[in-house]
């Protein structure tokens, strides 16, 4: 019996060594699969195999255990079991000796060695653009009105009093006369004369020209600029251009000899008043007459003025009247009309940085017909560039009056009827601009149309006058453009170019008399300190005319060159000459009146001070 209770005993022990070794090898794969756990974790399950051990320790055998007792042996041996398998004396566990922290590696220190500084030998180069000290201002179609001499400590004025003689071929004589006063702040005053005539190859080919002026500008110390003007001046021709040429006249019949008396009055604030008024009223009275047989009177009142209400906007406005009475005698019968316009130009004017605008219209009564016209303009000037572009729409009356269309064609026959008046309305784009310091330019491109516009047809017997036609509308096309350059006191060339294209005319066939396009140039050379060269060309289309036959025609196109020279000797003294029509070219501007061949006209001037 003992021995097979021995023999039971060590089946049991031998059971518990195997279910020790397999729950060892267990454990130790376990250990293995969580080598990446925390250290709490760890610490916690070392902390748990500790308690359990201490809880309940490992039974020894020894051989007072063992009592021959079958139901005490059974319940030790079960009690071994469960002490073998619990055992937890050699865990595998993972210490973690300290926390990750991030950081970043050293970087290397960049190392400055003093050295010597570089020896540069190099100029600096500084370029200054500096503007052109001169004021050069374009070519433009407007009348030159007398203002008043702004005061200058830079300049000194000076009275001037010279003479101007010569003398040329085809019996030229010439005098010029200058004197003027005052002491160029206050008061100015001065007196210009001058006759110039010619006797030409053709028969009654002769022509004379005189003309004496005496103009006044007085400011006062309440700021205000006083302005008169007295002139005459005398026009005599002949009518030489009859054909035949064979045909007999006396110098009487064909005379035409023209006298202008005129007297002109205005005054202008040179400061604007307390109100922001700017105000010049103008009034000029000029008396016409024409071969002791026509005579005008003339009253022209203009009265603008403006006022700025801040540095971008302005009102303008001017009351203008053109008042005409027309006189003369046809065959002891007395023929009287008058000529009369009147209108006023309200304009609103916006000025900003680059763009400038005018907003205004312009009621108008020519022979008490009224007429609503026009004036709009604006005007863009680009900031990367001195190109300015502009545009409007403009309306205007030109007032016919004898003087006027004498002044075009000084062959005229002498109205027997009414004079009509030009309504024009233009719309037009252009730019103009400049490039550098010397060189300036303008273009314009026009739409126009013309009411009544005045045409010259040879008369249908000789064809020596020509008569005063009216067409009823005219369109045309006008290209205007122009270019100079200038550099200083010591050269200047200026060349401009109008380009007409007449259609759609309603009574006439061609515009007669009226110039298609012309070319024209001007230069001025300061060759020498005391040697100054100036020129001049014209290119020029022949007009239309319509002939005996009543056919229209056209004139031959025409070239002319002039060319002068001024050369001064002495402190007063120079001399002088001038060369026109160069090319000897007898072109006619005028159908059946040719002009003078080569003429050279030659002389000194004298300066009393």
């Amino acid at each position: 019996m003992y021995l097979i209770i021995k023999k039971m005993l060590l089946l049991l022990c031998l059971i518990s060594c195997t279910n020790i070794i397999l729950a060892q090898t267990k454990h130790k794969k376990k250990a293995a699969t969580q080598k990446t756990s925390t250290k709490k974790k760890s610490k916690s399950a070392s902390k748990k195999s500790k308690k359990t051990t201490s809880k309940q320790p490992t039974k020894k055998i020894v051989a007072t255990d063992v009592v021959p007792n079958n139901t005490t042996a059974i319940v030790t041996a079960a009690t071994i079991s469960r002490a073998a398998l619990t055992d937890t004396s050699n865990p595998k566990e993972v210490l973690i000796t300290s926390s990750f922290k991030p950081s970043l590696r050293n970087a290397a220190k960049i190392n400055f060695s003093a050295t010597t500084p570089f020896i540069d030998t190099t100029k600096l180069i500084l370029s200054y653009r500096v503007p052109s000290q001169n004021l050069f201002f374009s070519y433009q179609p407007v009348p030159i009105k007398p203002m008043a001499l702004a005061a200058d400590s830079a300049y000194a004025w000076q009275n001037s009093q010279y003479i101007k003689l010569g003398f040329g071929n085809f019996t030229t004589p010439f005098a010029q006369l200058g004197v003027s006063f005052g002491d160029g702040i206050n008061k100015i005053i001065s007196v210009n004369a001058q006759h110039v005539s010619s006797k030409g190859n053709i028969d009654f080919q002769e022509f004379g020209k005189t003309a004496i002026g005496v103009s006044a500008i007085i400011n006062t110390a309440d700021h205000l600029s006083y302005t008169g003007k007295a002139s005459y001046n005398n026009s005599t021709q002949y009518l030489y251009g009859f054909q035949p040429s064979t045909l007999n006249f006396s110098k009487d019949i064909l005379l035409q000899a023209f006298n202008t008396f005129g007297v002109e009055f205005g005054v202008e604030n040179t400061v604007p008043t307390i109100a922001g008024l700017n105000y010049h009223p103008e009034i000029k009275v000029i008396y016409f007459s024409a071969n002791a047989k026509a005579n005008e009177t003339n009253l022209i009142v203009t009265t603008p003025f403006s006022k700025n209400f801040d540095k971008d906007y302005n009102l303008s406005m001017g009351l203008n009247a053109d008042i005409t009475t027309y006189n003369n005698t046809i065959n002891t019968r007395a023929l009287q009309f008058n000529n009369n316009v009147f209108f006023i130009n309200p304009t609103i004017g916006v000025r900003k940085s680059n763009l400038t605008i005018n907003l205004g219209v312009s009621p108008t009564w020519n022979k008490q017909q009224f007429s609503m016209l026009p004036n709009i303009s604006a005007e863009a000037k680009f900031k990367a560039s001195n190109i300015s572009v502009e545009l409007g729409w403009l309306g205007s009356y030109q007032v016919n009056s004898l003087r006027k269309l004498a002044g075009i064609n000084p062959f005229i026959e002498m109205p027997n009827s009414n004079i009509l008046n030009t309504k024009i309305t233009e719309q037009y784009l252009g730019f103009k601009g400049s490039a550098g310091n010397h060189l300036s330019f303008k273009a314009r491109l026009s739409l126009l149309q013309l009411f009544d516009q005045p045409l010259f047809i040879n008369n249908a017997t000789d064809g020596k006058s020509f008569n005063v036609v009216y067409d009823k509308k005219i369109q045309a096309i006008k290209l205007h453009a122009e270019a100079g350059y200038r550099e200083q006191e010591k050269f200047s060339v200026i060349g401009a170019l109008n380009l007409f294209e007449y259609s759609s005319l309603t009574n006439y066939e061609k515009a007669y008399g009226l110039i298609p396009m012309e070319i024209s140039g001007t230069f001025k050379w300061k060759m020498l300190k005391s040697v100054d060269v100036k020129g001049e060309a014209i290119l020029r289309d022949g007009s239309a005319f319509l002939s005996k036959s009543l056919q229209s025609s056209k004139l031959s196109p025409t070239a002319d060159i002039n060319l002068g020279a001024d050369i001064k000797l002495l402190p007063k003294l120079s001399i002088w000459f001038q060369m026109n029509n160069l090319l000897n070219n007898t072109y006619q501007r005028w159908n059946q009146y040719n002009v003078l061949g080569f003429n050279v006209l030659g002389g000194v001037v004298y300066s009393f001070k």
